[in-house]
């Protein structure tokens, strides 16, 4: 393997290596679980919102203030206050596999409301047409909807990567792994600004990249 850290001892070379995966694993299984969970969630707000398929405050109003309840509440508080379900679901609460379960829950409240502002934004008369041409709710969420929405749902899934980055690394100060974790054991407890700045570094890089590759997808799919 090349040596991609000539400036830092080969130990913390590994370190660094290893840590970068953990929080690439962090934020690509979180936003899948945020996507898997987060568009449902945003096709249940938008039906069932004022001016959707079928109008419901019923589930609408309960549904918008639990997810608004996520959303307001500081990654780092969110992080400590689900620690007992962190340990149901994960069988431990340090570590990567544990920091996954409070990052999808956080980026899931997150992404589900970009999602419903990007289906909010498609036009009206494309909906009308396909109620006219007999397409049922169900054909105009799935087939109408979401490929007219796409690419804002891309867009959101990039927002969401580029964050779920920043809460990787906040994740670290309690034992989440990833960058984070190394960052503040070795660049702030043991007073190493190189290991600190190979961290910033490599986290600027890896938000860049998500960047460039979420405008791209969002050119690609766009047809207005």
């Amino acid at each position: 393997m090349p040596n991609l850290f000539p400036w830092l001892p080969p130990a913390l070379q590994d370190l660094m290596i290893d840590a970068a995966w953990e929080t690439i694993t962090m934020v690509f299984v979180s936003v899948l679980v945020a996507v898997a969970i987060g568009l449902p969630l945003a096709l249940l707000l938008y039906s069932t919102g004022q001016g959707g398929l079928r109008p419901n405050g019923w589930i609408n109003r309960p549904l918008g203030l639990l997810i608004n309840a996520v959303r307001s509440t500081p990654f780092i508080i969110l992080m400590v206050a689900i620690v007992p379900f962190t340990r149901l679901v994960a069988g431990t609460s340090i570590g990567t596999a544990a920091a996954i379960v409070p990052l999808a829950l956080a980026s899931t409240a997150f992404i589900s409301r970009l999602f419903e502002g990007a289906l909010r934004e498609v036009d009206r008369g494309v909906i009308e047409a396909a109620r006219a041409m007999g397409a049922t709710r169900m054909q105009i969420l799935t087939r109408v909807l979401v490929p007219e929405a796409m690419p804002g749902i891309i867009a959101a899934v990039t927002v969401t990567l580029v964050s779920l980055v920043g809460y990787s690394a906040m994740a670290g100060a309690i034992g989440g792994g990833g960058l984070g974790d190394l960052g503040i054991r070795f660049g702030y407890q043991r007073f190493m600004p190189e290991v600190m700045a190979t961290v910033v570094v490599i986290l600027i890089l890896f938000v860049q990249g998500l960047q460039s590759l979420g405008d791209w997808l969002v050119r690609r799919v766009s047809h207005r």
